[in-house]
């Protein structure tokens, strides 16, 4: 299960290295590039609510199984897509498989794993979310230099079928299935409420002219979660429940947990492109320091059980954030003469505390909720997940873009790192609020 994760986040991160080879290769503009990122999310979290339905109908061996194939076969669409207009449609089939093969293999996980185990088995889930976005950027530059672009895709397939050969081998039938009732107006409300948000960040990101639209989308986006909630609260058979959300140690991982992800699925992006916009180094160069966040997420492993055992979960989650915050915002300090180890050293601490906190959030988010009720607890934590990874590079695109407007390029780029730092300030504030014994169940 964790190697079709690694598969996904490395999916969805490495192609940005890819962008400007794509263009040259396919004929296609600077300003249409980005879409090959965006149709993948934004396809991702239209279809993940169904994800949960599906498992329940054809039992979740058989969905994540037929989801792995089917991103491996688009992955093979990808590397031989003959014009853009194919590449985004395999990417769209992409997107869809993603969106089943992610929820699946966590459900997988989270329905096995009794309380007083999800600590272990957080460690799991969390590393391919921390390891691939790391690796992508050096992993996508080696790609791109030494071989072609289509490698990016490529690489997905022996990742794949392995995974699937393991798991039609190691995983469980379901004995258990069945037939709900589609809730087809809930899941055009969700698909509406996730697609005008992230197409209105996508818009964004095109240039100021078009703002007022990009805000426009994301308000009734917004308001649409509203509808939402509604519908799910009072309908017979709901695509998913969201009773889950009164259970605190769950919620904060899908309000304080979400701008954790923004900033996780942002820095990796802003440090890569800062360092070869503005430092002017090769995109292999710029790479070997990113992964440096990746050693970080490897590095605190061995110790995070052992901290989070002894000084529980509350202060490691503030410890970790605290971290995260402080190494993010430091990086607005470097220059292109500073020396490389400390530019090396805040990414690898900033990794560390990322490492650390998602693992606590994961540990902590399902220790309350019972076995029966995590596939709809799942569900809602998988599209609130993709939604944060989708808007993060959104996010501090619209954000640099908008400092540019007062301040010069380089210094809004500065000013970006700063801006990740400061969304730690709301989970941290939420955790500190929280009991004592916060996540004791999950020790």
């Amino acid at each position: 299960m964790a190697s079709s994760l690694f598969m996904q986040f490395l999916d969805a991160t490495i192609v940005t290295t890819a962008l400007p080879y794509i263009g040259r290769s396919l004929n296609v503009p600077t300003s249409s590039l980005s879409l090959t990122v965006s149709i993948y999310f934004i396809t991702m979290a239209i279809f993940i609510p169904l994800s949960g339905w599906i498992a329940k109908r054809i039992g979740k061996k058989n969905a994540w199984l037929l989801a792995t194939l089917l991103f491996v076969l688009s992955s093979l669409g990808d590397a031989v897509a003959p014009t853009f207009s194919f590449l985004l449609a395999s990417r769209f089939i992409q997107g869809f498989a993603g969106s089943l093969m992610t929820p699946t293999a966590r459900l997988i996980m989270l329905e096995k794993t009794p309380s007083n185990q999800l600590l272990r088995m957080a460690n799991y889930l969390v590393w391919p979310a921390l390891i691939a976005p790391a690796i992508a950027p050096i992993i996508g530059g080696f790609f791109v230099k030494y071989l072609t672009w289509q490698w990016i895709f490529l690489i997905n397939v022996p990742i794949g079928l392995l995974a699937i050969i393991i798991g039609i081998k190691l995983v469980e039938k379901d004995t258990k299935k069945s037939s709900t009732k589609f809730d087809f107006l809930g899941f055009i409300e969700i698909a509406i409420s996730s697609g005008f948000i992230l197409i209105g960040a996508e818009i964004a990101t095109y240039g100021r002219e078009y703002w007022p639209t990009a805000g426009i989308l994301v308000l009734i986006g917004l308001l649409m979660i509203l509808v939402v909630g509604h519908h799910l609260s009072h309908v017979d058979n709901p695509l998913f429940d969201i009773k889950a959300l009164k259970v605190s140690s769950f919620r904060i991982y899908q309000t304080g947990g979400t701008f954790l992800w923004l900033s996780v699925g942002a820095l990796p992006y802003l440090l890569t492109v800062y360092l070869q916009t503005v430092f002017h180094w090769s995109a292999l160069v710029a790479g070997y320091y990113v992964i440096f966040i990746f050693i970080g997420n490897i590095g605190i492993k061995p110790f995070t059980n052992i901290i989070i055992r002894h000084i529980k979960y509350k202060a490691s989650l503030l410890i970790a954030l605290f971290t995260v915050g402080i190494s993010t915002a430091a990086l607005a300090w470097i220059q292109p003469t500073t020396i490389g180890f400390i530019i090396a050293g805040l990414a690898f601490i900033s990794g560390c505390g990322r490492s650390l906190a998602l693992t606590c959030y994961n540990a902590v988010t399902f220790s309350e909720i019972p076995m029966d009720e995590r596939n709809s607890a799942n569900t809602l934590s998988s599209v609130l997940q993709t939604m944060a990874q989708g808007l993060g590079v959104s996010l501090i695109t619209v954000v640099v873009s908008a400092l540019s407007s007062f301040v010069s390029v380089n210094t809004a780029y500065e000013y970006g790192f700063i801006f990740l730092g400061i969304l730690m300030l709301y989970p941290i504030i939420e955790v500190f609020i929280q009991p004592r014994d916060f996540g004791s169940k999950a020790l």
